[in-house]
């Protein structure tokens, strides 16, 4: 094809390896229909890509709404400046988009800078004809639910939900919306309103902007450079009974909390404790806290408020506290936000049961009979006291009203699988008398009877 479009073109397409900017330019020629993919075609010079074009191009794979915005982004970059700072068009939308805004788009979303990405973020955050140098936070909150939403489509079209059923979870819109408005939370506006500079300096703090515009863009437009593939933006979710299930958690929530693991998206989660399939029974819900690593537990109040917390280690039935700095607090209806540990005191995991001196129940942060999270073991009721703040987490009260009433709870395994004890078989586990022959000879020496051999077989050893 040879470099011939303008100077800012070619110095996009330089961020890009050798090999990767054939793929690039072949872009435009893909969405127009005039060449395969991964190949340069022939479209006529001074031919554009038309609204209709990219609707039918990537529709399959974006909302309609995020392809709108983005077509209203790629129509105001200017190819002699780049894309423009007080959010005017280049070219009308009757016009179309040219080969170089498309490439000077995807090398800004795919390689840019934050300064870079901010005036694409203003001109996808604009109603349709504005023109305006800034924009609202409530702008920004409704971009950033198409932007969310298309990346959940992604997810779901390359079959990476990693186990877990939307069908069978929360409300997405309202995760949507409150994911949106907590990302935006980190916006600082200037006088109200967010320019390019508060955009830029938001860009910077809040790197998942740029991930999920990177996610919607690379899948979308089916941009594959040096072997990338769609980031992991869910942890695995293995051995929940969905058909029976309807969850507290959805995508975007789900989204959000695993970041804030030590684990990340690398360890299952699996639903060890559910009120709508175990009932409610504080003993139950103890059984599936036990021995299973690190959990959250999430409860729903009979107001509506959602909220949990995070346990870092095994709970112990004693009346001690226990756990670690990495504990939290966090709320998710009506907003989600996550409350760390403030260091004034280390009563970071409280569970006690059958004690007659000591409060009896599930507490985190706080103190006892003034908890940040409490679930008395009665089950049905607890609190959450934090006038002003729990001192554990700087946490505020998490439910609707101090003391609530329990709707629903579920408790998650969110740590890396345990290893089983020493004393139980398993896969991958031996028993004592495959371990050591001369106890097995020992046994049968002294006239004891072997009544599983026969019955089992010694497994393989591979090693």
């Amino acid at each position: 094809m040879g470099n011939t479009g303008s100077e800012l073109m070619n110095k996009r397409l330089d961020r890009f390896r050798p090999e990767e900017r054939p793929v690039v330019q072949a872009v435009f020629d893909r969405l127009k229909g005039t060449g395969p993919p991964g190949v340069p075609g022939r479209a006529e010079a001074g031919s554009t890509l038309s609204l209709g074009m990219l609707q039918s191009a990537v529709g399959s794979v974006i909302p309609d709404p995020m392809v709108q915005r983005i077509y209203r982004c790629l129509c105001s970059v200017d190819p002699g400046q780049g894309p423009s700072g007080s959010g005017k068009s280049h070219s009308a939308s009757t016009v179309g988009v040219t080969r170089d805004q498309l490439v000077i788009f995807l090398a800004d979303i795919l390689r840019g800078t934050a300064e870079e990405r901010a005036p694409l973020v203003l001109a996808m955050s604009q109603s349709p004809g504005s023109q305006a140098a800034s924009v609202s936070c409530d702008q920004v909150i409704q971009f950033l639910q198409d932007l969310i939403a298309a990346v959940i489509q992604i997810l779901d079209h390359r079959g990476r939900l990693h186990g877990w059923k939307p069908n069978r979870m929360g409300d997405a819109s309202a995760g949507l919306k409150q994911l949106s408005e907590q990302m935006c939370s980190e916006l600082k506006p200037s006088n109200e309103s967010c320019d390019r500079s508060s955009l830029e300096d938001w860009i910077f703090r809040v790197p998942n902007v740029s991930l999920y515009l990177e996610v919607v863009v690379a899948a979308g437009f089916n941009v594959t450079l040096g072997g990338r593939s769609v980031p992991t933006l869910l942890p695995p979710c293995i051995n929940t009974p969905w058909k029976e299930l309807h969850c507290l958690l959805d995508l975007p929530t789900v989204m959000f909390l695993a970041p804030q693991l030590p684990d990340r998206y690398s360890a299952p989660w699996r639903l060890m404790f559910s009120t709508k399939l175990h009932g409610e029974s504080f003993t139950r819900m103890v059984t599936g806290l036990l021995k299973c690593g690190p959990t959250l537990l999430l409860i729903k109040d009979t107001k509506g408020h959602v909220f949990g917390g995070f346990a870092s280690q095994d709970w112990e039935i004693k009346p001690q506290f226990q756990g670690d700095s990495r504990c939290f607090l966090f709320t998710v209806c009506p907003s989600l936000r996550v409350y760390n540990t403030t260091g004034y005191n280390q009563h970071f995991m409280y569970l006690n049961q059958n004690q007659q001196t000591m409060p009896n129940g599930l507490g985190m942060g706080g103190q006892h009979n003034y908890f940040g999270l409490w679930l008395d073991c009665d089950f049905g009721r607890g609190h959450s006291r934090a006038k002003p703040k729990c001192t554990t987490y700087g946490s505020p009260q998490l439910s609707a009203e101090e003391d609530f009433t329990v709707d629903s709870v579920e408790v998650w395994a969110v740590g890396k699988l345990p290893e089983p004890d020493e004393d139980e078989e398993g896969p991958g586990k031996k028993s004592v008398l495959d371990a050591d022959p001369e106890v097995q000879a020992i046994m049968e020496m002294t006239g004891k009877t072997l009544h599983s051999q026969g019955l089992r077989e010694p497994e393989d050893d591979d090693s």
